[in-house]
């Protein structure tokens, strides 16, 4: 074997390393880059004063458990106005009591 032919064998076995250890590195800077870019974007949703814990007792003998700021007196109505519906608890009695 030529002094040529051991300096390109040798140059072929440099480069095959060379991509090797490029191509881990770029997966390793995407990897990287795509947690940094994660954790900046923060969505934080505004923090809802509810009140206090109360316990509604209804006529019937039923409870529903809330909180303070959801149950709304409208016109001699005692309502429950939540995030999507609202229930009428007329005739309820609103009890402060810490439930868990």
């Amino acid at each position: 074997m030529t002094r040529v032919e051991k300096f390109h064998a040798a140059s072929k076995n440099h480069l095959s390393k060379l991509a090797i250890i490029l191509t881990f590195s770029i997966i390793a800077i995407l990897i990287s880059l795509y947690f940094y870019a994660k954790t900046q974007i923060v969505i934080e949703t505004p923090q809802q004063d509810l009140g206090e814990k109360v316990v509604v007792e209804l006529p019937s003998g039923k409870r529903v458990f809330t909180y303070e700021n959801l149950v709304v007196q409208e016109d001699d109505k005692l309502l429950y106005k939540g995030e999507r519906n609202t229930l009428d608890l007329t005739g309820g009695v609103v009890i402060y009591k810490d439930w868990k």
